[in-house]
């Protein structure tokens, strides 16, 4: 019985290991966020979400809590279903990194922002912006 408990606690262990230090340096934080939002998925894109962040999707801005804002997106994936999503550029700086991407839904095309912060452990959305993609020449 004791070998059993110890090789359940080893694989507890080694399971929970890469979700630690999965966000340490040069992990890009942005391949699963850029996964979700092309997807649509509102629920595990919420996962990544600060308890409290800021969200703007055309236009209205607001601060939310993590299950407004899964809701503020859910309905706009409803509406705008996305079809694809590349990220265009990143940048960072001490904890904190961003990146601009171009969402094609529902179509249109958007222009997206995502901020996230490094605490607790692990990388937060903090700020979450989708706006139209307006023509430049």
């Amino acid at each position: 019985m004791r070998k059993w408990i110890g090789i359940i606690v080893c694989a507890v262990a080694l399971l929970a290991a890469p979700a630690s230090s999965a966000q340490e340096e040069g992990y890009d934080v942005f391949i699963p966020i850029a996964k979700y939002i092309a997807k649509g998925d509102a629920v595990r894109l919420s996962a990544w979400f600060a308890d409290n962040l800021e969200i703007s999707v055309i236009s209205q801005t607001g601060d939310s809590s993590r299950n407004q804002a899964r809701q503020i997106l859910k309905s706009f994936f409803d509406t705008y279903t996305p079809r694809s999503f590349d990220i265009t550029h990143k940048a960072s700086r001490a904890n904190m990194k961003y990146a601009l991407g171009l969402l094609n839904a529902g179509g249109e095309v958007f222009l997206v922002t995502v901020f996230v912060n490094y605490k607790e452990g692990g990388y937060q959305i903090q700020q979450l912006k989708i706006e139209r993609q307006t023509a430049v020449y």
